[in-house]
C-alpha cells in the first residue's frame, strides 16, 4: 500500500511575519509600509494582520524603487495607480520606472559633476559661492540678487 501525501494548500493570505521572511525585510518595515499607504492588510477575526499574495509583489517593486533613490512619496504615488490586491505586472514596472527615470538620470548626472569636481574642490579652500563649480557654477545665483540663496532646489 502506498502512502498518499496530501495537496498542499496555498493560502490565500498571509501573516505579517511570513510576508517578513519571503521578503527579507523586518515586521516593522512591513508596519512602517503600511502606515505610509504603500501596502495594506485586513484583520482577521483574532485581530491579525493579513496580508494578500499581491502584497509580495508590491514590496519588491518598492526594495527595488528604494534602492535606487526613489523617495518613498514617489513609490507610493506610483502604487497608487494599480488596482488594490493586484500584482504588479512586468507592464506596470516598465510604466512606473519611466517615471523615474528622469529623476534617476538627473541624479546620475549630479553624482558624476560631484566626482569630477571634488578633488579639486576639496584641498582648494576657497570656500566660494562664486567660483565653485558644485554649488554654484558659472555664479548662476548671482542673477538673482545679493542674499543666500537655496542651490539644490
Amino acid at each position: 500500500m502506498t502512502k498518499q501525501s496530501k495537496p498542499v494548500r496555498i493560502a490565500r493570505e498571509l501573516s505579517v511575519g511570513e510576508v517578513a521572511e519571503r521578503c527579507g525585510v523586518a515586521v516593522s518595515t512591513l508596519h512602517f509600509y503600511e502606515s505610509k499607504g504603500l501596502i495594506s492588510s485586513s484583520r482577521n477575526r483574532g485581530n491579525q494582520r493579513r496580508y494578500p499574495r499581491a502584497v509580495l509583489r508590491r514590496i519588491a517593486v518598492i526594495k527595488v524603487a528604494q534602492s535606487t533613490g526613489v523617495p518613498l512619496s514617489a513609490i507610493r504615488d506610483a502604487l497608487t495607480t494599480l488596482p488594490d490586491n493586484r500584482t504588479p505586472t512586468a507592464r506596470d514596472w516598465a510604466r512606473l520606472s519611466a517615471k523615474w527615470r528622469a529623476d534617476l538620470d538627473e541624479r546620475i548626472d549630479r553624482l558624476t559633476r560631484l566626482r569630477d569636481h571634488l578633488g579639486g574642490c576639496i584641498g582648494c579652500g576657497c570656500l566660494s559661492l562664486k567660483t565653485c563649480p558644485l554649488r554654484n557654477p558659472g555664479d548662476k545665483a548671482a542673477a538673482h540678487g545679493p542674499g543666500a540663496r537655496l542651490f539644490d532646489r
